[in-house]
């Protein structure tokens, strides 16, 4: 009886032991800085030409980063842009574009991909999901037309 007894106080120690508040947070701390590091960029490839972005850091990007990789033949919009309809819906936070950069990635409504390739201001809203890092090329590479367009995790 002696040893089932000491058994079971090492067992109740251990399982004390191995579920400290410590344990669990510094579990979690890497974790989330691993998450973070890994999904923030993402690459872009437009025919032969390779462009890195930063995605935001919200729902929506998450939700759209979920999708990767993707592929997606994306259509010609005002000489300063390109989108894709999703068949899904994506959460959606929009606010008002303001000034739109070159590089830009939004969400238009809850389910249109916008990729801009102009700079303007405008007061449609849209959920913004990143951005282009260096936009040298990216003119070139969207300015003709329905383009192939395919977003991967880097």
């Amino acid at each position: 009886m002696k040893i089932i007894f000491t058994i079971l106080a090492s067992l109740i120690c251990i399982q004390l032991f191995a579920c400290s508040k410590n344990n669990v947070i510094e579990h979690t701390n890497s974790s989330n800085n691993n998450s973070n590091t890994d999904t923030t960029k993402m690459k872009i490839t437009i025919g032969s030409a390779v462009f890195t972005a930063t995605l935001n850091n919200n729902a929506t990007a998450t939700a759209f980063k979920a999708m990767l990789p993707l592929t997606i033949n994306m259509s010609e919009l005002n000489s300063n842009e390109k989108f894709y309809y999703f068949s899904t819906t994506l959460p959606a936070n929009a606010s008002s574009g303001g000034n739109i950069q070159v590089g830009d990635l939004m969400l238009y409504g809850n389910n249109c991909l916008v990729l801009f390739y102009e700079g303007f201001n405008t007061s449609y809203n849209y959920t913004r999901l990143g951005r282009v890092d260096n936009t040298s090329g990216l003119v070139a590479a969207l300015s003709a037309g329905s383009v192939t367009v395919k977003f991967e995790k880097q």
